[in-house]
């Protein structure tokens, strides 16, 4: 019985992805046939040259989204080690109150969010740069990512602490050389989840930038292949494909520290 739900369970996740490859092989007549085939029967890379030599900037949506996932990640995650350090380890006051409303932050909806940073953007003159799709894929992180982290935090043993204070180190110090090295898994669960959530992003980039060669992949896409008379399921199966490689490779590169860090984060937060 395991083994028939198991089945089942691969067959729901993998076979839209194997479909999807499947059909970025497939010819614009064979992809759009009643008849749907499952393996390719004239095999053919004309939607991925299509990608490099057609009008759409897929090159310029790549890139995009490569700078700003990439320097999310690793902004977002250092900010999100400070504060995890500070909601873990801090003792003043206001601690427990502050970091219960950046988690109360988390649960309002993207669509009440949207309006008040479009403002924001506007008045900073930040619409339609690298900048500010980084600085709100950053605030759409924090409060998460912060909390992900104190529980990686709460982990690590405070005896440790305690004997690199003793041995000199400033709190700082402790951070940066004891803490954090301790928790790499982590930090590299922490970076990836926001790299993934940065990639996906559809509505900020859809809302706050009109220039087309500023778009990252996922309005890209949408405006490019999203045609009222006709639709080129080939093309978007290829493009689609090279969009879920970047995260396909991140997600298996440090598949064994997530699975730790994940573990540990969830033991740490008991």
């Amino acid at each position: 019985m395991s083994t028939i739900v198991i089945a089942i369970g691969l067959a729901t996740v993998a076979g839209p992805l194997y479909w999807m490859v499947t059909a970025s092989f497939k010819t614009k007549t064979e992809v759009t046939a009643l008849n749907p085939t499952m393996v390719p029967q004239d095999p053919t890379v004309d939607n991925y040259t299509g990608l490099i030599t057609g009008s759409m900037p897929f090159t310029d949506f790549f890139l995009n989204s490569v700078v700003t996932s990439v320097v999310t990640a690793i902004g977002a995650t250092f900010i999100c080690a400070l504060a995890g350090y500070s909601f873990s380890r801090g003792a003043y006051r206001l601690r427990s109150g502050f970091s219960l409303s950046i988690l109360a932050v988390q649960m309002l909806p993207f669509a009440v969010l949207i309006g008040p940073l479009y403002l924001l953007m506007l008045k900073l003159h930040l619409l339609n740069t690298y900048t500010g799709l980084i600085l709100g894929y950053t605030t759409f992180a924090l409060p998460f990512g912060a909390w992900m982290m104190k529980g990686f935090i709460d982990s690590v043993p405070r005896e440790i602490e305690e004997a690199a204070r003793v041995d000199g180190y400033s709190r700082l110090g402790i951070l940066f050389r004891v803490v954090l090295p301790l928790s790499l898994p982590g930090l590299s669960t922490t970076a990836v989840i926001i790299f993934i959530n940065s990639w996906n992003n559809l509505l900020y980039p859809l809302t706050l930038v009109t220039d087309t060669e500023k778009l990252t992949l996922p309005p890209g896409l949408m405006q490019t292949f999203n045609g009222q008379f006709q639709f080129d399921w080939g093309g978007m199966m290829a493009a689609t494909t090279v969009t879920s490689l970047p995260l396909v490779i991140a997600f298996f590169a440090v598949q064994k520290y997530m699975v730790r860090g994940m573990t540990a984060g969830a033991l740490g937060g008991t």
